[in-house]
């Protein structure tokens, strides 16, 4: 029997913009889930009313103001519950999951979930989420040695992700995302053979070795979603 590789999809693309970094205390601000198939894309948007004011460092960054959220965003558990559901839906159909830094969007998402008395993720699962698919761990994984930021803008610079508009918007972000994934794939056939479970599996161990190898005299102290080696969440 002949299996589809993951790079024919379908694919489920995830990202967040948030009030800030720290998922324990921090809230999603905006959401996007990109359903990715053989010839069709389908994109659905979220904003949510946080709660809490959005500092202005945020909404430098995705545009979103404090005001604007909570004129016209949704009440948080509702859209919350709403995203959990899709991605929960897509993991039982065998749909892998991506996203860019994961590790950041399933820990906020879950702990947004605990906060209003939701089911996390894996709780809806009955397992954890997998399989995962994150350019930026594989992009790691695979060109270990090169010097230079690994934000998603350098790496679609890198991979000649072109036409991507600006970034930091969820949407925009998640189709960056899946573009690069695919440009990933291009770059590297042996990152493409692989089914997506080993792949999930391959990312565990390199972000874990990538933590483990940080050099505290040297590198940036790493803090946040994944700091403790885990992946992705």
């Amino acid at each position: 029997m002949t299996t589809t590789p993951w790079t024919a999809g379908p694919l489920l693309g995830l990202d967040t913009e948030t009030t800030g970094v720290d998922v324990a205390t921090d809230r999603v601000v905006t959401a996007a889930l990109v359903l990715r198939e053989p010839g069709s894309t389908h994109v659905r948007t979220w904003l949510l009313a946080p709660g809490i004011d959005i500092p202005a460092e945020a909404t430098s960054i995705h545009g979103v103001t404090t005001a604007h959220a909570a004129a016209h965003g949704s009440a948080p558990a509702a859209a919350l519950d709403e995203i959990a559901t899709l991605v929960v839906d897509a993991q039982r159909d065998g749909v892998p999951l991506v996203a860019y830094n994961a590790a950041f969007d399933l820990a906020i998402l879950d702990a947004e979930l605990v906060r209003h008395g939701l089911p996390t993720l894996a709780a809806r699962l009955g397992r954890p989420v997998r399989p995962v698919l994150d350019p930026l761990v594989l992009d790691r994984a695979w060109d270990p040695a090169r010097e230079g930021k690994r934000r998603l803008v350098d790496l679609c610079a890198r991979y000649e992700v072109l036409d991507v508009g600006p970034l930091h918007t969820a949407d925009a972000d998640v189709l960056a995302t899946l573009d690069l994934l695919d440009a990933l794939a291009r770059a590297f056939p042996g990152l493409a053979a692989l089914g997506a479970d080993a792949l999930h599996d391959l990312q565990v161990d390199a972000h874990r070795r990538w933590v483990d190898a940080l050099d505290p005299e040297r590198d940036q102290p790493y803090v946040g979603a994944g700091a403790d080696g885990r992946w992705p969440a």
